[in-house]
């Protein structure tokens, strides 16, 4: 979910209480970004329902049964009831209820990679789910085209994204980080344009989902004979499978915080922004810097 919002020149007009607003997002901006939200959160879905068929995560060219799996998600029984456990590596966690072993529809605990309520569909189908999967994923992939398009023809990259040296002094980004654990977000001037932090992240997650969608292609034997070097390049089919669902996992985790930032900085203005382009700016505070 890409939030790729234009403000460094917004047009502004003052409210009736002196407030300044500014058009913040494009439409382009705002219709790709819903698009994103629907396909991402499909694409976890189904994907989570794909993976249930083999809970497990290998490294390099394995993946059969008999091999060692890089992170797993299993359950044991013990004492006549289903133990969810999730492996990384040499450690193992209890996730029972959760991963390895969840609620059943028709009560008690169940062997299963990742709960019902998670997975599209809710029930085990493998086939479903890879037809879900492969639809949305297609559609993503045609949605953040036109956004690249889009930001490459309105020089949103260049103009929004790419951070000034200035920004990369290693006191300008402690100053971010101290004033984002402060919660003291921008107002004023400052809110028009992104801050070093926020650069950072849109710029990972679009490295992230370019990644996701290589590694989703790896993972076809039909890519793979038209692109053998995609092999090679992500350390075999199953390396590819593992940072593909490592990947969907940090866009998760930027989601989660997303979402809590803009809960944190007035989830109206920040909603309605992204709906109708229109953003009230923040009042400047007394001790902000010019």
């Amino acid at each position: 979910m890409i939030d790729a919002a234009t403000p460094s020149t917004p047009k502004a007009r003052p409210t009736q209480d002196r407030r300044e607003i500014v058009y913040r997002h494009r439409l382009v901006t705002r219709l790709t970004h819903w698009v994103n939200l629907l396909c991402v959160s499909l694409l976890l879905m189904s994907g989570l329902q794909i993976l249930n068929a083999h809970p497990a995560l290998y490294w390099g060219q394995y993946g059969a049964d008999a091999d060692r799996p890089f992170i797993e998600f299993t359950a044991r029984e013990e004492g006549g009831a289903q133990v969810g456990e999730t492996r990384v590596g040499g450690l193992t966690f209890s996730t029972t209820g959760l991963l390895g072993a969840s609620r059943a529809p028709g009560g008690g605990l169940a062997a299963r990679g990742f709960p019902s309520w998670i997975t599209l569909p809710s029930y085990q189908d493998l086939a479903t789910g890879r037809r879900w999967h492969f639809f949305f994923a297609w559609l993503f992939v045609i949605n953040g085209l036109v956004y690249l398009a889009a930001g490459l023809v309105s020089g949103h990259f260049r103009r929004d994204l790419a951070p000034a040296w200035a920004e990369l002094r290693p006191r300008h980004i402690l100053k971010d980080v101290w004033d984002h654990a402060r919660l003291r977000f921008p107002t004023g001037e400052a809110a028009k344009r992104y801050n070093i932090l926020q650069k950072a992240a849109y710029i990972a997650v679009i490295v992230l989902l370019a990644a996701m969608v290589m590694t989703g292609l790896t993972m076809s034997p039909g890519v793979d004979a038209a692109a053998p070097w995609l092999l090679d390049l992500f350390g075999g089919r199953q390396s590819a499978r593992t940072i593909h669902f490592l990947s969907a996992s940090l866009i998760v985790s930027f989601i989660a915080v997303h979402l809590l930032m803009v809960l944190l900085a007035g989830p109206v203005n920040e909603v309605r922004s992204m709906i109708t382009g229109r953003y009230v700016l923040p009042r400047a505070r007394a001790t902000d810097q010019p």
